[in-house]
């Protein structure tokens, strides 16, 4: 299922015909709509390429191989060009795409469709207990949700770590209580442990945050003296 889209094609059509008409700048016109400058470069370069087609909105999401993510991905860190400059050269619709694929990749995440990151995948599971599980989820979510790499480090399989950190994600340290054996239970989980099993988390999402946004800092810094 493809992404809800903030704008229509009608209030991208109206913004480009404002610029283009010299009507009004690039920067007053993301201010009336609330968007960030980017993304309306974003829709004046998709327009230019590929007309009324590139700002059409759709049901669903652009499929990239993983032969252009890479080439994008490499060409912008040799200095090719700028990340417009490498969206235009690949049909890319936006550079918050390319963003997400350097991110990854600076993280050593590859970037292939299977997401196993050249990492063999181990598909048999283990028994674990409630620690060992939220180690495993504080490991994966500060290695950028890399599930392939987590599950050979801890010896899991790559579904079970898919899976722990979704239910962490939709019902929080509860969901990774195992109720199917005998484990230790909600019940009889103190209420100090399931802070500190809480905190544990809660740390490695905050530096997964402070990494990410360091990097688009430096990311911004490149950009800047490229131009």
């Amino acid at each position: 299922m493809g992404r809800k889209a903030k704008f229509s094609s009608k209030q991208k059509l109206w913004a480009i015909d404002r610029i283009l008409s010299g009507e009004d700048s690039i920067l007053h016109t993301a201010t009336l709509l609330g968007c960030s400058d980017v993304t309306i470069h974003d829709w004046l370069r998709n327009y230019q390429i590929s007309g009324i087609n590139g700002i059409t909105v759709t049901s669903k999401n652009n499929i990239y191989t993983t032969n252009i993510k890479l080439k994008a991905v490499k060409d912008y860190l040799k200095g090719v060009g700028s990340l417009r400059e490498i969206c235009q050269k690949y049909s890319i619709r936006s550079t918050t795409q390319l963003r997400r694929w350097i991110i990854k990749y600076n993280s050593h995440e590859e970037l292939k469709a299977s997401g196993t990151g050249g990492v063999p995948i181990m598909t048999k599971g283990r028994k674990t207990t409630y620690d060992e599980r939220v180690e495993i989820i504080q490991y994966c979510i500060e290695h950028q949700n890399n599930y392939a790499e987590t599950a050979d480090k801890y010896q899991v399989s790559y579904q079970q770590v898919y899976s722990w950190v979704k239910k962490y994600e939709s019902k929080g340290i509860d969901g990774l209580v195992d109720k199917r054996g005998k484990n230790k239970t909600k019940d009889e989980m103190t209420e100090l442990e399931r802070l500190r099993a809480e905190n544990k988390l809660l740390k490695a999402q905050n530096r997964r945050q402070e990494l990410e946004m360091a990097f688009l800092k430096k990311l911004d810094e490149i950009e800047r003296r490229r131009f």
